[in-house]
């Protein structure tokens, strides 16, 4: 069943299926990104650092909490476009093998000052094996109408 605005409203939460941060996942990212700190890429640096081990970048965790809030299945096909990310926490490391779950929750609804799309007001947590919130923050999506008919 296809979600329009009007589907949506203040207090629906949603969450996603779980997903495990592998080894692969900071590599990769670590190569697209070019970001190498050595606390997601140096061993032996960040087992002497601050969190006793290599950690995931925190632009991979929101990364990964978009898709998994893309795999909810409610959003996909109503969306038009990404409003903006704000206030965005890192709350705690991102750990390899942290197998992680985003719950989005609508904050607001509202019709644009044209009326022929809505915003979602949404604030999105990623959460660890543990329930423990890594990191949150308010996404806002634009999003189409129900057709007329």
């Amino acid at each position: 069943m296809a979600h329009h605005f009007e589907d949506f409203s203040p207090g629906q939460v949603f969450t996603s299926q779980a997903r495990t941060i592998t080894e692969a996942d900071v590599v990769t990212f670590a190569g697209w990104s070019w970001d190498t700190n050595p606390v997601h890429t140096d061993a032996e640096s960040a087992r002497a650092g601050r969190f006793g081990e290599r950690i995931a970048h925190g632009l991979l965790g929101l990364s990964v909490a978009m898709g998994l809030a893309s795999r909810i299945g409610v959003f996909e096909e109503c969306s038009i476009a990404l409003l903006g990310v704000d206030g965005w926490r890192f709350r705690r490391p991102l750990r390899i093998g942290a197998t992680v779950r985003c719950r989005v929750e609508v904050l607001g609804t509202r019709l644009t000052s044209r009326g022929d799309a809505g915003v979602l007001a949404r604030r999105f947590t990623l959460l660890d094996q543990d329930g423990e919130v890594l990191q949150d923050g308010e996404i806002g999506l634009l999003v189409s109408r129900r057709p007329a008919g």
